[in-house]
């Protein structure tokens, strides 16, 4: 294991890779043991009559291709495959198209839920429902609009914890022509609000066409304009927004149907959360990524250059395996297992790119590295559509395969003429076979070489690491090319020119790469175009320009700013790059007087000062008090214990225990914050209210807020956005033109004495 994994490597795999039974105790012994689990669970799809000597042989090709980090199954497949688990397999999925009727909107709320349960990130595109202000007939009230229902998604992924230790994640997507598209583009702008989001306008090419001609834009639903804007002031509105705040992002939709293999019997108008599987209602993103620099041979000499053969034999094994997880996962819905089997669609990528042009002595983004980046991706696309339909021939193609539709696909025609002709007699047995990932963490655990096809973030690095306890700690890493120069030349070898960290690069450097890698690249690419904290506005705009004519697929940026925080950072360019360094390091330490821990609890004072706050829940014919009170320390205020009293005897016991866990916590010190947090995540399922004109998930979540409310107030922090608008105001569940508390639509009446949603069906007697 020593020699196997560094201590970062092998941390990363404890926590989110290693099988475990239910009583904690690890099965999985070595990463091996990982590998030797993951092969035997996808050989079992070999199974012909009943024989198992394929599965046998396949068993240990399947090994033999993850055996060094060679290939890297997804961290889904890597963390459930053969343990038994309720677990799915696939990253993420594209849900269901959302009906525009409330029913509807929270049955696929339900969906969502169910999905995230299960391990699987997922996406949406809001654009079916109807904007803000546009009458809901049949009910006398107007509709408030895509962006409020999203609220409702980020507060149920606020609560379901993903399989394993990974929180969800959730893309939305919205029209370019969409009359609710401005609210949409600056939705993130407020503080903690749509945080479990990403956000993509969806672009289409009469757009782009607009912006240059600097033409009209009609924002339009249902066959209704509802508002003519420019389109280059639409255009700049989302480019400053993303200048700004680093989303959203842009997907340029059209392209992405024209191109797809399936455009005969799907349209697209989703992503996954990281935008490299545009995927149809229930589509299902499977992920697996070839390392490259693990093929290298002759490294950092100017023999160096890849397997090649090599190479086309671990696709031919990827893609088998791949498909073999299509028949041993478990989907969270069966309108997801249906899709996966018509198409059984994959997403082989890979990882480790800059390594593997640093180690040919190949500069990121200069002519040369596209001409190394296209010639591997064309080997492992070639390699991949034989590879399927090597497949279909022995075990059938996707049932919803049409030669004559499938043949017409751009990315098919590129192909070579005997393999479309193949092609056209066997069939094929994967729809899509290509797509590139992020590969984050399963880089990290191949020892951290450069992830997807992303620059070397820098030769050093220092990680953000977050702790059970809810601080954090700092890793130094560094780069696995780096680490294997510095081990082959020592440690006072000058470092070539290839080692060129992504701070170094212009946009032009990585547009330049994903181009290339898109021409080879049937589904579509995670890249993020890092970008100077200075540059300038314009210049920043003329990435995203570039990058569609570029014929890109999407374009995602990264301007670091105040606004945001990062999770890695470069070391310290002073630091001898040679010189051993420490995988862990202390604490990270917040500034003086900023936060004080403590082995003991405080003991309490006699007096204490404190504030009492007053909410209206819906469902209570009784008010409830929070009482707040704070010790002063270091001549600061601090939280040391709450109290919660009602005459609604319902909530008595609950209430009880959590005043005296939370004030158990408050009484320990440390950043408390995080309380806060826990509470405001709580997802009641049966549903929150709109309270002062925001979606409260849960009566935790309202207390929630409270306590931060009180705690920003007193200057404990200095972020916060409460339903509660001032200490000495009672926060209430107000209804605004018949706003309904449950649903938030104006559809409130009063029937036999009652408040009567006519929308949700929500009801209470006063």
């Amino acid at each position: 294991m020593a020699n196997l994994l560094t201590a970062t490597s092998e941390r990363i795999w404890d926590q989110k890779y290693r099988f475990r039974g239910t009583d904690g105790h690890p099965v999985d012994k070595s990463i091996e043991d990982s590998w030797r689990r993951v092969a035997k669970a996808l050989a079992a799809a070999e199974n012909k009559a009943g024989e198992t000597s394929d599965q046998v042989d396949w068993e240990a090709k399947f090994y033999d291709a993850m055996a060094d980090f060679k290939f890297l199954p997804a961290g889904r497949i890597l963390a459930g495959a053969g343990t038994g688990r309720s677990v799915t397999l696939f990253n993420c999925f594209v849900m269901g198209t959302i009906p525009d009727d409330m029913s509807s909107i929270f049955t696929h709320l339900r969906e969502a839920a169910l999905t995230m349960q299960q391990g699987g990130g997922i996406g949406y595109d809001f654009s079916t429902l109807r904007p803000r202000g546009a009458p809901v007939h049949g009910v006398g009230a107007d509709a408030s609009g895509p962006v409020s229902f999203m609220d409702v998604w980020d507060a149920m992924c606020r609560t379901i914890m993903s399989a394993g230790s990974r929180r969800g994640a959730m893309m939305a997507t919205l029209r370019c022509d969409h009359p609710d598209i401005e609210e949409f583009i600056t939705a993130k702008q407020t503080e903690g609000r749509l945080t479990n989001f990403n956000l993509s306008v969806l672009v289409t090419d009469a757009f782009m066409t607009a912006v240059k001609l600097d033409a009209d834009w009609d924002l339009c639903f249902g066959g209704t304009v509802f508002k003519t804007v420019k389109a280059r002031d639409l255009w700049d509105r989302i480019m400053r927004t993303t200048y700004d705040f680093a989303e959203p992002g842009v997907i340029f939709i059209d392209r992405i149907n024209a191109r797809n293999n399936l455009a005969y019997c799907e349209t697209i108008s989703a992503t996954n959360p990281c935008g490299e599987q545009p995927l149809p209602p229930y589509g299902a993103c499977l992920l697996g990524s070839i390392n490259l620099a693990a093929l290298m041979r002759n490294p950092f000499t100017e023999q160096a250059d890849i397997d090649i053969a090599g190479l086309e034999d671990l696709v031919s094994t990827a893609v088998r395996m791949m498909d073999n997880v299509t028949d041993a996962s478990r989907f969270p819905l069966p309108d997801q297992a249906a899709e996966a089997e018509a198409k059984r669609r994959i997403g082989l990528g890979v990882t480790g790119l800059a390594d593997a042009l640093a180690m040919c002595n190949v500069r990121y983004g200069s002519p040369q590295s596209v001409t190394l980046t296209e010639t591997w991706l064309k080997t492992i696309r070639d390699a991949a559509y034989r590879a399927s339909v090597d497949l279909a021939r022995e075990k059938g193609a996707f049932p919803l395969f049409d030669a004559v539709e499938y043949l017409k696909s751009p990315t098919v025609q590129d192909l070579d003429a005997d393999l479309r002709a193949d092609i056209e007699k066997y069939g094929i047995r994967n729809a899509l076979l290509t797509s590139i990932a992020p590969t984050g963490t399963i880089s990290m655990l191949a020892n951290n070489i450069s992830s997807g096809i992303e620059p070397i973030f820098a030769v050093e690095q220092i990680r953000k690491v977050l702790l059970p306890d809810g601080t954090h700690r700092t890793e130094r890493l560094q780069n696995n090319a780096y680490r294997l120069f510095r081990e082959a030349h020592g440690p006072d070898a000058p470092l070539p020119e290839a080692f060129v960290d992504v701070d170094a690069l212009s946009p032009a450097d990585h547009l330049a790469i994903q181009a290339a890698a898109q021409k080879f690249i049937d589904s579509s690419i995670s890249k993020t175009v890092n970008l100077p904290p200075d540059i300038p506005y314009e210049a920043f705009k003329e990435v995203y320009r570039e990058a569609y004519d570029l014929g890109c697929k999407g374009c995602t940026t990264y301007r670091p700013s105040p606004v945001r925080g990062s999770v890695l950072e470069a070391a310290p360019k002073a630091a001898d790059p040679a010189r051993p360094v420490p995988v862990e390091s202390a604490p990270v330490q917040a500034d003086a007087g900023a936060v004080v821990y403590m082995a003991e609890p405080l003991d309490r004072p006699a007096t204490l000062t404190g504030s009492t706050y007053k909410i209206k829940w819906p469902e209570s014919d009784h008010a409830i008090y929070i009482t707040m009170n704070d010790i002063d320390q270091d001549g600061r205020k601090r939280p040391f214990e709450v109290f919660i009293n009602s005459k609604n005897m319902e909530h008595y016991a609950w209430t009880v225990a959590l005043t005296r866990m939370i004030s158990a916590v408050f009484r320990r010190g440390g950043d408390v914050s995080f309380v806060v947090e826990e509470l405001k995540a709580v997802f009641d399922p049966r549903g929150g209210y709109w309270m002062g004109g925001r979606y409260v998930p849960s009566l935790l979540a309202a207390i929630g807020e409270v306590i931060e409310n009180h705690m920003v107030q007193t200057g404990f922090l200095e972020r916060g956005d409460s339903i509660v608008p001032d200490a000495k105001k009672e926060g209430t569940a107000k209804k605004v033109g018949g706003q309904c508390p449950r649903c938030g639509t104006a559809a409130l009446i009063k029937q036999e004495g009652c408040d009567t949603c006519s929308s949700c069906g929500w009801s209470r007697c006063g």
